[in-house]
């Protein structure tokens, strides 16, 4: 997979790629990340790339042309799956689109900043928009880094243990079950005795009921629409 990100900066959203997981899997080329200055696509030299808004009213907007340039000469190179724009006023990023985001091979994110892009911008070249949460942030370069984050870890081959992100939380549209580990019984805090018993059809069964119950006591909205889980 390759993803193409462009930010006014990029310093910022480079440090969660060089890291843990994500570091693993682009140097194992399971994933390429290229960062892309939307300054360095500026309408002059002092690097313009957003205006006031027309009709008034406080914050700058990212202006379309220095946008253009950048994902006009991206798509010069090569077709993209999908052009996607981090944004709070998206739909909500879930489980199932980054599944859905995993399988595919060049995507570009476009991070906003200040008050957002030019709406042309959405209307010209965005297939997707997504947010990460009801809230708003300096800039889009978090959300993107949270999403990239998101999709990288489901790209076969990245986690070390296959099966490991099919049983993370909301795979199932459930929360995942309490974990635990060594030792067994701390200050006396003991591991449910089912875990220790070695029979392994049991703890399957003890641990989806216990996501269903974790799922019903903090995210029971997940639930509503799922009558078999209810």
């Amino acid at each position: 997979m390759r993803i193409d990100i462009i930010t006014v900066s990029p310093e910022l959203i480079k440090s969660p790629f060089e890291h843990s997981i994500i570091k693993r899997a682009i140097d194992k080329n399971f994933v390429e990340i290229h960062f892309h200055d939307l300054r360095k696509y500026a309408l002059n030299k002092y690097g313009k790339i957003d205006d006031y808004q027309f009709g008034g009213g406080a914050g700058m907007v990212l202006m379309i042309e220095p946008i253009d340039k950048c994902i006009s000469a991206l798509l010069t190179q090569r077709e993209y799956d999908e052009i996607i724009y981090m944004t709070p006023d998206a739909k909500m990023l879930n489980q199932q689109t980054a599944n859905n985001l995993s399988t595919l091979k060049n995507i570009i994110i476009l991070t906003g900043h200040y008050k957002g892009v030019d709406q042309r911008v959405r209307d010209r070249f965005i297939t997707k928009e997504i947010s990460i949460g009801d809230y708003v942030l300096s800039g889009g370069e978090l959300a993107a880094a949270v999403l990239s984050d998101a999709v990288i870890r489901l790209i076969p081959g990245v986690l070390g243990d296959e099966t490991s992100a099919l049983t993370d939380s909301f795979q199932d549209n459930l929360l995942a079950p309490p974990v635990y580990t060594r030792p067994a019984e701390y200050k006396g805090m003991k591991t449910p005795g089912i875990l220790l018993s070695g029979n392994f059809p049991e703890i399957d069964q003890w641990r989806h009921e216990e996501a269903i119950k974790r799922t019903q006591s903090i995210r029971p909205d997940l639930l509503k629409n799922d009558k078999e889980l209810k």
